[in-house]
């Protein structure tokens, strides 16, 4: 900051006037923009990787395709039938996981539902030995 006083001669009071020297906040920001311009290139990743594209492909469930829904109250259904507990359910996926090829299973939860009966199936579906898991959720709205 740099202060200029008035001549001593003119008026009988000194009066001091304050300006600001912007020349060197001018120097530092032009310093900080070389710096940023040299070490942008730098931070790119150097390791040639193709990332995946986000695809949003419509999938048919084919008849052999198993559903099993979870309705809100934590109910287990495999297709339209209601499932009667944990051991029902392991044994019926036990039996689909030997099937050659194997069947996906879809699973469809209720958005007001816990996640634990969601949760127990995959959980049933692990030990089962089933390859495939799919979850059929509702597309978003189009606009």
């Amino acid at each position: 900051m740099a202060m200029n006083l008035a001549a001593a001669g003119g008026g009988g009071e000194e009066q001091v006037v304050a300006a600001i020297n912007t020349t060197p906040l001018v120097d530092v920001m032009l310093v900080l923009l070389i710096i940023f311009l040299i070490t942008i290139p730098v931070a790119n990743f150097s390791v040639p990787v193709e990332l995946p594209k986000r695809s949003n492909a419509l999938r048919e469930s084919t008849p052999k395709d198993v559903v099993i829904s979870v309705d809100a109250q934590g109910g287990t259904f495999w297709f339209d039938a209601r499932i009667a507990g944990r051991d029902d359910l392991q044994q019926r996926l036990k039996r689909i996981a030997a099937q050659t090829p194997q069947p996906e299973v879809h699973i469809r939860g209720d958005a007001r539902g816990d996640y634990a009966p969601v949760g127990r199936i995959l959980l049933a579906c692990q030990r089962a030995g089933i390859l495939k898991v799919g979850f059929i959720t509702e597309p978003p709205p189009r606009g």
